[in-house]
């Protein structure tokens, strides 16, 4: 399946659409708490447990977003974007087969290892395509597309509490749930499959008549792997992601738990509520926070997502159980850090890494969140589990991973400050093919802080 290749006059504001209806799918992923209590109840499983298909979903993206980028970067995306649908609406069906049987491994297969490869295509497939779409606006640009990811939970949140409710919480109301997830999200990715195209090769042939050739460093996605860049913006994004996902992936339960000794508990349906409210502060940092890198830089828009997210764990650690407006403030602040660090660092590696495999590099950084997917949910699920076996409850059962989440912040702080532009030696013009790279001429340019 070769890359769709824009037509002369083919406006650039129809290829975010495209890239919206995979992410907006994919981005279910953020909802999976509103499973977790039903499968729990129906199949007698732990919270530990039952965080386990969300858990491999995750790694699952990191691993194929890494091995696959370079091959996403070649094929297009296109080819991308069918491998995610069928990946993706196949999780769903096995998970549905499982529920149906009872069969929790076939759920974990099914959503978590198949769906997972599906998440990890899907979510890289449009980044590289947006970005040399807008040169311009790279942080606005990836913003714009991975805002339907953090926003997907806003739509499946609701929508699979509902259905919970109308096919009913036991195993085939979640097996009808999963089936009905599957099918609608292979038709709504369709139309993104159909949609996308690529610039066309020559620079002077855009639609709009801006230059689009590629400006600052050229490194190869190999190359990248050896530069002290890519690791602290490994530390950086894995450290924001652990902070952020260990509340998105028990967001239900945990509004629950605070505000269970209280004359105000939160029932189910608000749980499911808190859950898209979050998803809406994810979906508006990954677009609002992003587009301000633009204005501000990358190194300083970091600075607050783990600067200020130090502050609002605190707060919840310190007076979160005693206020719910404030809980609930802090929780959306601390999701529009995670939302806009996944939107900022692509642009960030575009500007330490130019465009050229820009895909690919941002492949393998996210690696870093199979890392944060699985310590996350671990550290919030885990502790909580101890806490309530050793006779705490409430908020009690959060107090120790709401440190840990500090400490985590404090050290991706300290990486960003490191980050400094990539030594000329590393660009494709400096590296010799014995170093592994081929050798283009001499067209080295000055790099972007």
């Amino acid at each position: 399946m070769s890359p769709p290749i824009a037509p002369v006059g083919w406006s650039r504001w129809l290829v975010p659409p495209a890239a919206l209806s995979i992410h907006l799918s994919i981005g279910q992923a953020y909802a999976w708490s509103v499973f977790k209590p039903p499968l729990e109840d129906a199949l007698g499983l732990s919270g530990t447990q039952s965080a386990l298909p969300f858990q491999l979903g995750i790694v699952m993206l990191g691993l194929s977003a890494a091995f696959g980028g370079t091959l996403v970067e070649r094929r297009g995306p296109r080819w991308a974007m069918t491998v995610a649908l069928v990946c993706f609406s196949s999780g769903f069906l096995l998970s549905a087969l499982g529920a149906a049987t009872g069969q929790f491994w076939l759920i974990v297969f099914g959503y978590g290892f198949v769906g997972g490869i599906g998440l990890g295509i899907g979510y890289i497939s449009p980044v590289s395509t947006l970005i040399k779409w807008f040169p311009d606006r790279p942080g606005m640009a990836t913003g714009i597309a991975i805002m339907g990811f953090g926003g997907g939970a806003l739509i499946a949140s609701p929508w699979s509490a509902q259905m919970l409710e109308s096919f009913g919480s036991d195993t085939s109301g979640i097996a009808l749930a999963f089936l009905v997830h599957g099918l609608s999200y292979a038709v709504f990715m369709l139309l993104g499959v159909l949609l996308v195209r690529v610039p066309r090769p020559r620079a002077e042939e855009r639609a709009d008549g801006r230059d689009t050739a590629p400006a600052g460093p050229r490194v190869s996605a190999r190359q990248a792997l050896r530069t002290p860049q890519f690791w602290l913006l490994w530390v950086v994004l894995c450290t924001n992601v652990t902070a952020g996902i260990g509340i998105l992936e028990k967001a239900a339960p945990m509004i629950t738990d605070f505000f269970a000794d209280t004359s105000t508990p939160v029932s189910a349906t608000a749980a499911a509520g808190f859950v898209a409210l979050l998803s809406a502060a994810n979906m508006a940092g990954r677009i609002g926070w992003s587009s301000t890198s633009d204005l501000i830089g990358r190194k300083n828009i970091y600075r607050v997502y783990l600067g200020a997210g130090v502050l609002m764990y605190a707060l919840i650690a310190l007076v979160g159980s005693s206020s719910k407006p404030l809980f609930v403030l802090c929780a959306l602040v601390i999701l529009s850090f995670y939302g806009g660090g996944f939107a900022t660092i692509p642009a960030y590696l575009k500007d330490l890494f130019g465009t050229y495999q820009v895909g690919a590099i941002h492949g393998r950084l996210l690696t870093a969140w199979s890392t944060a997917g699985v310590l996350g949910p671990l550290i919030v699920n885990w502790i909580a589990d101890r806490q309530e076996e050793a006779g705490k409850h409430g908020a009690e059962l959060y107090g120790t991973s709401l440190l840990i989440m500090m400490g985590l912040l404090v050290i991706g702080f300290a990486a960003n400050e490191l980050v400094r532009p990539v030594h000329p030696s590393h660009h494709l013009d400096a590296v010799t093919p014995e170093k592994g790279a081929p050798d283009v001429g001499r067209h080295q340019q000055s790099e972007s802080a």
